[in-house]
């Protein structure tokens, strides 16, 4: 991709806007529009198709959440959206990922850290921080009723992309899958696209959602196997 990559900044703070417009002008990534609610962002989207939107939650007259909603029509070339929070397990952040979100990241983010997450994604993948993702996914998908659901039959996906999903979702990368279950990384990235293709699934965050909510994982295997990776 050599064409400069191009984002638009959505939140009803100028400072915020401000600053991260100066770190990513800094790192050569262009900011085409900017928004201060969930309508203008809408119509900033379509107006200036930018790769990437960096998505505030809570913003006046339209929040982040339906903002995101109406911008992820699931049509192709619909813009990559990351979620920006000021607490790592907002539920309307989990709702956010459930309608098609790349990802979030922290108001408090470096400056090294913003810059990466944003070309990240632009490539497809998602910005998917397992220790606080699993967190989030697990409080939220035991609500139920304010949350929205992503719902899947697991049954098109082979007992190989089970197990592989079932992994994914506990927070392994692709080196650790290739290693747990004995295969060629080249391989899991495979198992990996027929998953999100069969299930119909933006990225990997899609897909660990979907993992708790189908209860192929639950919150005592999430435990087990976090335990089993930090001693190991």
């Amino acid at each position: 991709m050599t064409e400069p990559l191009r984002v638009l900044l959505a939140d009803d703070q100028t400072l915020v806007r401000t600053g991260f417009r100066l770190i990513l002008g800094a790192d050569g990534i262009d900011v085409v529009a900017e928004a201060t609610n969930g309508t203008e962002a809408v119509e900033a989207v379509r107006r200036t198709r930018p790769d990437v939107v960096l998505m505030d939650v809570r913003m006046p007259e339209m929040d982040g959440l339906e903002a995101t909603r109406r911008i992820l029509t699931g049509a192709p070339g619909e813009p990559r959206v990351i979620i920006l929070t000021t607490f790592d397990l907002d539920r309307y952040v989990y709702a956010a990922l459930s309608a098609g979100a790349s990802g979030f990241l922290l108001k408090d983010v470096t400056p090294e850290h913003l810059a990466a997450a944003v070309r990240t994604v632009r490539t497809g993948d998602a910005l998917l921080a397992p220790a606080i993702t699993r967190r989030l996914v697990q409080r939220f998908t035991q609500r139920g009723s304010d949350t929205a659901a992503l719902h899947r039959d697991l049954a098109s996906l082979t007992p190989r992309e089970l197990e592989v999903l079932g992994l994914l979702a506990r927070g392994l990368s692709n080196a650790e899958l290739a290693t747990r279950l004995h295969l060629a990384e080249a391989t899991v990235k495979t198992h990996v696209a027929r998953i999100l293709a069969k299930l119909g699934l933006r990225d990997r965050v899609q897909a660990v959602i979907v993992a708790y909510e189908t209860g192929l994982v639950s919150a005592g295997e999430r435990e087990a196997a976090q335990q089993s990776t930090e001693q190991t």
